[in-house]
């Protein structure tokens, strides 16, 4: 045996041993590294990992757990999620040469549809540049009546196996440690032992119990109960209705945070957040006058054959890694309400980066990867305020005809500072952080602004002229 051969074995036995140095945990030539979850965390992970890897010469191999088949739909292929993507999401993978195919983008969204009690507006894409795409997490609804298009995760999975992640299709159901390392079982029976293992299921999976128990330190995320459902409608009757902009309602219907209608292909999905949605508050919501113009008057509201009340984050987890393994997407932090796509692809960056540049001790991703963590999770808490002040507004009419007024004028003045416009546009889409759109809506300006077009919005009409 050569001496570098001896060497390198002698340092893998080290690392095995669970009394060495934690800060001297390393990837290298041959570690093996598991994912679980082969959604858009995982698939980011595995990706960057994998890219990260080959540029500083590692050799490691990556297998991604993932029982669901991406290119069925749903429940089968399903990820229970709205699937909007943000600009500023497409614009960043965009740098990194992932370019979203038209197979998988269902429809491009140029525009949003701002619905209240006092009256609707349209709020074009600020600076005419920015664009969102809609799209399935699976191969679509349940009665999807044929599959146009692609799934977004399935797609992501595909980047990752062209990297050379290998896809395993089977469910952990166990984890445990040996000799200081991960070991997984699957409910096929497979036990394997990895040199790093990043955990990217989602909150509705019970495999966060376990690794609650397991993992010191780590406290799953908080969550509440949300809403998505899927109307057929075919792509001549949403373009008459909807067109090519997503519809969001600010209503005064108790503990609903925020609702969505996204336009996608032959379909709409209806999107409903807040505190533990019930049947009561989608019924309410589904009833509103405001809800029903955006659909064909003959057209039942009654829940359809797809739909579901998946739980999302409303908080991140709690240190969401230790020696050897990391946890990200929804099983670390995401972003509250939006953009939960991107807060993987930020979260599993900053992972993969961690792991191959800096070490897999606990350490290592406390100062490398837990402040990405925290920068998520601070903004969530500033978007909580947010939410909270619009909530009251949506029960003061003044305020509403301020917005709608400011917005209004806005729209039809073209070179201006859309003040109000990209504020709302950047809450509703997440493309920007919560503390920008708070630090603007507390501008002079803003606020001046705000207040003149509540006060001209409370004065009565005259007759022949607009408000």
């Amino acid at each position: 045996m050569s001496f570098g051969l001896f060497s390198s074995s002698f340092k893998h036995c080290l690392l095995s041993r669970p009394d060495v140095n934690p800060s001297n945990l390393k990837l290298d030539n041959g570690s093996r590294v598991a994912v679980i979850g082969g959604g858009p965390a995982g698939s980011f992970f595995s990706y960057f990992l994998l890219d990260m890897a080959q540029r500083v010469n590692i050799d490691v191999q990556v297998d991604i757990y993932e029982p669901r088949d991406f290119s069925h739909t749903a429940p089968q292929g399903c990820n229970m999620c709205g699937g909007i993507i943000s600009e500023s999401l497409v614009q960043l993978l965009a740098v990194e040469g992932i370019n979203l195919p038209a197979t998988v983008v269902q429809r491009g969204i140029d525009s949003y549809m701002l619905h209240m009690s006092v009256g609707s507006v349209r709020i074009g894409t600020p600076l005419h540049e920015k664009r969102i795409a809609a799209v399935h997490r699976g191969a679509g609804p349940r009665d999807i009546k044929e599959v146009k298009w692609k799934s977004l995760d399935g797609y992501l999975q595909w980047l990752a196996s062209d990297k050379g992640a290998h896809l395993v299709c089977d469910r952990v159901d166990h984890f445990d440690w040996k000799d200081g390392r991960p070991q997984i079982k699957t409910r096929g029976g497979l036990v394997q032992e990895y040199d790093l293992l990043a955990v990217a299921v989602g909150v509705n999976s019970g495999l966060l119990k376990i690794f609650r128990d397991s993992v010191s330190g780590y406290e799953p995320p908080r969550v509440t109960k949300t809403y998505i459902c899927e109307y057929h409608l075919g792509q001549e009757t949403i373009e008459k209705y909807m067109g090519s902009s997503m519809h969001v309602f600010l209503l005064s219907i108790p503990r609903l945070e925020f609702a969505a209608i996204i336009p996608k292909g032959d379909y709409v999905t209806v999107c409903l957040l807040g505190d533990d949605i019930d049947g009561p508050l989608i019924k309410s919501f589904l009833e509103s006058p405001e809800v029903r113009r955006c659909f064909p008057p003959d057209l039942p509201l009654d829940p359809p054959s797809c739909h579901c009340l998946p739980h999302i984050n409303v908080t991140g987890a709690t240190q969401p890694f230790a020696d050897r393994i990391v946890f990200i997407g929804d099983s670390g932090v995401t972003r509250l309400y939006k953009d939960g796509i991107g807060a993987a692809y930020r979260t599993a960056k900053a992972a993969a980066s961690t792991a191959i540049f800096q070490g897999i001790s606990a350490e290592n991703f406390r100062q490398y990867y837990w402040p990405a963590c925290k920068r998520i999770a601070i903004d969530n808490r500033i978007g909580k305020i947010i939410f909270a002040y619009t909530g009251v507004m949506q029960k003061l009419r003044h305020d509403l005809r301020g917005i709608l007024r400011m917005v209004s004028k806005e729209q039809m003045k073209d070179g201006c500072n859309p003040r109000m416009s990209m504020a709302l546009w950047d809450l509703f889409t997440g493309s920007a952080p919560y503390r920008e759109i708070l630090l603007r809506m507390l501008n002079p300006v803003f606020v001046g602004r705000f207040i003149w077009n509540v006060v001209v919005g409370s004065l009565p009409i005259k007759r022949g002229r607009r408000p």
